[in-house]
């Protein structure tokens, strides 16, 4: 009697089960006899099979609880059925990148309000201006209540549904949020500089792409950006309940951000960071590194680049290891097919809010 064991590999960013329907089980789609075992690593999963001797071959598909949310393919089309011989030893798993009905749910009368500050707001060390948003929690104008602060780089591809390199999304995500208990919460959007926005994010020593005028950049941040929402909003001031995020270079500028100035930022969200732009930034700043306190919501995906997440790696252990243990907190997310975009960003935001300003719901 053949004794199988079925490998699944799939992203992070949806908790429901996984279930496997096949002619084994007359394609039931949620059938528990047949629901995956979460593996070792995140987004990995198994289960073992046994076939009588008669059974030569096998048809499947995963879904994550009925036809509605099977696999989807590599586009979002519909997949075609697995197919593998008991005779076979399985030893390659299954990959799967997306799933039906992976839509986010919201009530939208828990969107936030988005307020935009200033199309031009004034950036004297740059010379330049730039658009800035707040996404202020639903009913911001007449709860009374104080809140903490997220200021987002790249705010163009925060939440405009029609975004050339796609959004995350944030404005229904914190309705989702807020639905769950969790969007106590101001975001500020920080459009990038279009051309120059490679040279604001990049830190200001030297790096495979220059100098860059990452310091007057977040200078800007911390003593004109946030002293003006702080005056004009009801916000809690102090680092502990003040973030700062961003992905690829804004994630990069993010992290230099959070090292520079530890009396303004305890929360750091960074997704996919451009570690490669300048390998040797633990090295640069780590006598910096003693001073940080705080949180640090770390995600990448193996499907980035070969790099991506031994950089993180490394940049992690370098970090924890120049900082005071008991005072800098470092949550490394990996995904083992994300990929490096908006879409995949926006999924992980919920995760980090999460774990960064709620970690008793964590």
């Amino acid at each position: 009697m053949p004794q199988r064991t079925l490998k699944l590999i799939t992203t992070t960013d949806d908790e429901r089960p996984v279930y496997v329907a096949g002619t084994f089980n007359d394609w039931n789609a949620r059938d528990e006899a047949y629901r995956m075992e979460p593996g070792d690593r995140p987004g990995t999963y198994r289960r073992k099979f046994h076939f009588s001797d008669d059974v030569h071959k096998v048809e499947y598909k995963y879904t994550r609880g009925g036809w509605e949310s099977v696999e989807l393919g590599h586009y979002q089309e519909s997949a075609l059925n697995h197919l593998r011989y008991t005779h076979d030893h399985w030893l390659v798993p299954d990959r799967v990148e997306n799933w039906g009905s992976s839509e986010l749910v919201y009530l939208s009368e828990l969107l936030p309000i988005i307020e935009v500050i200033d199309e031009n707001f004034e950036i004297p060390e740059l010379i330049r201006t730039r658009r800035v948003a707040a996404l202020l929690p639903h009913d911001y104008y007449t709860s009374g209540k104080r809140y903490p602060v997220l200021y987002l780089q790249d705010g163009q591809n925060l939440f405009d549904d029609y975004a050339p390199y796609g959004s995350w999304g944030v404005d229904k995500r914190l309705a989702s949020l807020s639905e769950q208990g969790m969007g106590d919460l101001i975001v500020i959007a920080i459009d990038h500089a279009h051309a120059k926005r490679v040279s604001e994010f990049t830190p200001s020593f030297k790096t495979r792409l220059g100098r860059g005028e990452g310091r007057k950049y977040t200078r800007f941040l911390v003593e004109q950006l946030k002293p003006f929402i702080d005056g004009h909003f009801r916000t809690l001031p102090e680092p502990e309940h003040t973030g700062i995020g961003g992905s690829s270079l804004g994630g990069l500028i993010s992290i230099y951000a959070g090292i520079m100035y530890p009396e303004t930022y305890q929360k750091l969200m960074v997704f996919s960071p451009s570690l490669w732009v300048t390998p040797d930034i633990p090295f640069t700043l780590m006598k910096l590194t003693h001073q940080y306190r705080g949180r640090m919501y770390l995600y990448g995906g193996e499907a980035e680049s070969a790099t991506m997440v031994p950089n993180m790696e490394r940049f992690k252990e370098q970090l924890l290891s120049q900082s005071d243990a008991s005072s800098l907190e470092i949550e490394m997310a990996v995904d083992p097919l994300g990929q490096h975009n908006e879409a995949r960003w926006g999924k992980e935001f919920p995760k980090a809010i999460r774990w960064l300003f709620y970690p008793e719901k964590a």
